[in-house]
């Protein structure tokens, strides 16, 4: 199997993972969303902890305490990571699946707008008509469907600004995790034992199995990364772009035919010129690669 293959399959079980996400967190739903984030971050450390130490890579993590700038950076990534993992579970777990789909869809995009504002960067045509649809995607949700997509909005805006201070971040994605969950490693803990007391703690109440699901949010927070950072190193970002659509697509399957969540042609239409911008974006980037390839044979 060649480098590529890999790849291709190494970002299949990372979007597949991601795409499944919401099945697991419903089996969960018997714990609050907040209790559920707090393990998601205690067990993920430990994960990353043990992974760091078993390839010998924890001197870079460490480093890192020791610059104040960098430091301050992941601070605030973690922040943004703590609230989007939040409101995910809390959505998911709330009958949201369908809404949280559209966050992720419109993510991408959201991604170009940042790189406008903060890097300067310089849209093509074919970008900002990508960019118009999606818009107008968002605003008939508003006025033709009645329902502001907010959660929609704050998962690809949080991630968007997550994904941008990560993009001139100076720890690879596994160290950054890590160091993203330690440093709020003792907040989550001291929620666990404060619910505990107040008797809310579903991991006391739960069997054995219970426990173990909620211990595996950490593998299953580590897991689909790893396969991510391996497959960004190993394909073109033209393929990967195409293949990140696999999560949300799987994510609005599961809130439709799994969970019955209401799909009715109003929002559809949303989601219809939200998807046309996506594949403006996509067919455009694919174009222009295959261009610049062309001129340099």
């Amino acid at each position: 199997m060649t480098a590529n293959n890999r790849g291709l399959f190494a970002a299949l079980g990372a979007f597949t993972i991601w795409g499944l996400l919401p099945l697991y967190w419903k089996a969960l739903s018997s714990a609050i969303a907040l209790e559920i984030i707090c393990h998601r971050i205690i067990w993920s450390t430990f994960v990353t902890l043990l992974l760091l130490f078993l390839w010998k890579k924890p001197d870079g993590f460490l480093a890192v305490f020791k610059d104040k700038k960098i430091l301050l950076r992941f601070v605030i990534t973690s922040a943004l990571l703590t609230v989007n993992w939040l409101l995910y579970i809390w959505a998911v777990n709330s009958d949201y699946i369908v809404e949280t789909s559209l966050g992720y869809y419109i993510n991408p995009l959201i991604n170009v707008l940042l790189g406008v504002f903060f890097l300067k960067e310089r849209l093509r045509l074919f970008q900002w008509l990508a960019i118009i649809f999606a818009f107008s995607g968002v605003c008939y949700l508003t006025f033709g469907y009645g329902h502001f997509p907010l959660i929609a909005m704050i998962l690809a805006v949080t991630f968007g600004l997550y994904g941008l201070l990560r993009k001139t971040a100076s720890l690879p994605s596994l160290e950054g995790l890590c160091l993203e969950t330690s440093l709020i490693f003792i907040p989550a803990l001291v929620t666990l034992v404060v619910l505990a007391g107040q008797g809310q703690s579903d991991f006391v109440h739960q069997d054995f199995n219970g426990r173990l699901l909620l211990m595996g949010a950490g593998i299953v927070t580590t897991l689909p990364l790893l396969f991510f950072g391996y497959a960004a190193q190993k394909l073109q970002l033209s393929t990967l772009g195409i293949v990140q659509y696999l999560a949300p697509t799987l994510q609005l399957c599961i809130g439709i035919f799994v969970y019955g969540e209401p799909f009715p042609k109003a929002q559809m239409i949303g989601f219809m010129l939200v998807w046309c911008g996506l594949l403006i974006y996509a067919t455009e980037g694919i174009v222009k690669r295959f261009s610049e390839r062309k001129k340099r044979l």
